[in-house]
């Protein structure tokens, strides 16, 4: 679906921008340009890439299973 009509900018570009360390909606402004015309796609913007920040499972710590012998 896009997103950010003025650019062209969908919401797998969002994704895909998350995947890649965007973690901002500035940094969206300023890596693919989201919001920098009419500013009316800012808001869904800002929900795409919280749902999908959100979503990413951080690893924080590894641990290993001892198996029965």
């Amino acid at each position: 679906m896009i997103v950010c009509v003025c650019n062209n900018i969908s919401d797998r570009e969002i994704r895909q921008a998350v995947d890649l360390g965007i973690s901002s909606v500035a940094e969206l402004h300023r890596e693919l340009g989201v919001g920098t015309m009419c500013g009316k796609c800012v808001s869904y913007a800002r929900e795409v890439l919280t749902e999908h920040l959100e979503s990413k499972t951080v690893v924080t710590e590894l641990r290993r299973v001892a198996q029965a012998a």
